[in-house]
């Protein structure tokens, strides 16, 4: 039998990637663990090796096409092989099932389409038929079924009978009922005839003046930004988010990290930036308070033993968190130069899976931007995040003598799982952390 090319599953939380490139073509004699794609998950970019010696064949999907894990998406002939082989077995399998739908099975064969584990439970759930839902790709994702699940809202439709479904987005069946519109006078332009928000624009257009039609780039939700879209609605949605602000004083951070610098330019070595040297304070503070480093898993609070702190930088095509591991025992210098190391790696595309896998906390600086304050949302499995605001001179009063002087404040604003983490101990947290950026030699103390 031919070789199955299986789409790979990386990460715990990983459902979905997208192919970059084939590094082999259609008809290629290829080598065991030969590079034969370069996929991108939602986190980094990985290639696929090929899992045996043969001619590759039968390639599903192109570059650029988003393919569930655990999906085929190619075959490795070996000599007197053909793809026909795995279409007899294929129909040989589907003779022997009473029920071959209803199967638990990772793939459906219907229409020229597959569906993914995940889609295939949710139809079940959703009580959809999976061989009638639409797809723009060869693959039937868990989106797709919860889209056409939403068009399926019992209608009373005059000549059809009660009960008879007319197929509209929610889009357009709001947009309809605001203009007045019965659904079932319009033809949908959409897959299996769904109405589409434009067919019913359209209507409503035409029964109205003129007017200037709003013009769009529309940029498809997919990858890494897909990613991110359904991870901070579901953190948001089921995470309950406490917010606290401190302000703290960074007379003594700036003094310090200008004393660095001066010593990394004598030495050769790069400098250090404001959020490499938090990095490492959030550390020593966390190390005094423990529910903060910590995940809420299925079993229960787990408390780290390790500090692992991501950092969120800014992509092209969203965002990635590279993660500083061990980061209570690294210095200034060795925590920005492995920060350095990271941010670039993470922008060329080029970082590694273990190096954004494992954090523990995460720190959100948008001070560089100009932003003042702002709250971040959790990344889970983690319990918290600390949100950095952009340093504002301004005056304070510095004694017990009221005398005033002018210093560099920021704001940090940590956002907590309330689950795990009650307000007094958050506010330990940052009472802790203004402690030590305002009197950074305890550190060593």
């Amino acid at each position: 039998m031919p070789t199955p090319v299986i789409m790979p599953k990386v990460d715990m939380d990983q459902v979905e990637s997208t192919i970059i490139s084939w590094e082999k073509a259609e008809g290629d004699h290829v080598k065991f663990d030969e590079t034969l794609l370069t996929v991108e998950t939602d986190k980094v970019a990985i290639e696929v090796n090929s899992p045996g010696d043969g001619i590759l064949s039968g390639i599903l999907f192109n570059e650029g096409d988003v393919v569930p894990v655990a999906t085929i998406i190619a075959y490795i002939l070996k000599p007197g092989e053909s793809l026909s082989d795995v279409e007899n077995a294929s129909a040989s399998k589907h003779d022997k099932a009473t029920k071959p739908v209803q199967e638990p099975v990772s793939t459906v064969e219907e229409k020229g389409k597959q569906a993914s584990p995940i889609a295939v439970k949710v139809a079940k759930e959703l009580n959809v038929d999976i061989r009638d839902v639409p797809s723009s790709n060869r693959i039937v994702s868990r989106e797709d079924v919860e889209a056409y699940a939403a068009t399926l809202v019992e209608t009373s439709v005059p000549g059809f009978g009660p009960g008879s479904k007319i197929a509209a987005t929610p889009a357009a069946r709001r947009v309809s009922k605001e203009k007045n519109i019965a659904l079932e006078s319009l033809k949908g332009t959409g897959p299996f005839g769904r109405i589409q928000l434009k067919d019913v624009a359209q209507t409503a257009h035409s029964s109205t003046e003129p007017d200037a039609a709003l013009q769009a780039e529309i940029v498809q939700m997919t990858g890494k930004r897909a990613h991110i879209a359904r991870k901070m609605q579901s953190s948001f949605q089921t995470v309950p988010h406490i917010f606290e602000t401190i302000e703290a004083d960074m007379t003594r951070l700036e003094e310090l990290r200008v004393r660095i610098n001066e010593n990394s330019i004598s030495n050769g070595t790069s400098k250090v930036s404001l959020t490499a040297i938090l990095v490492r304070l959030v550390a020593w503070a966390l190390e005094r308070n423990k529910y903060l480093n910590a995940s809420l898993l299925d079993d229960g609070i787990h408390l780290w033993k390790e500090i692992n702190i991501g950092v969120a930088t800014t992509l092209d095509d969203g965002l990635i968190v590279p993660v500083i591991h061990n980061a209570n025992h690294l210095s200034y210098s060795e925590t920005a130069l492995r920060l350095n190391e990271l941010s670039q790696k993470a922008r060329q595309g080029k970082i590694e899976l273990s190096e954004v896998q494992r954090g523990t906390f995460t720190i959100s600086n948008l001070g560089m931007y100009g932003i003042t304050q702002f709250n971040a949302i959790i990344n889970p499995p983690e319990v918290a995040i600390l949100a950095v605001g952009a340093s504002v001179r301004k005056p304070v009063v510095i004694d017990q003598h009221d005398n005033i002087s002018v210093r560099p404040i920021v704001k940090f604003t940590l956002s907590a799982d309330h689950r795990v983490i009650d307000g007094v101990v958050a506010a330990k947290f940052l009472a802790d952390l203004v402690k030590v950026i305002e009197h950074p030699e305890i550190l060593y103390e």
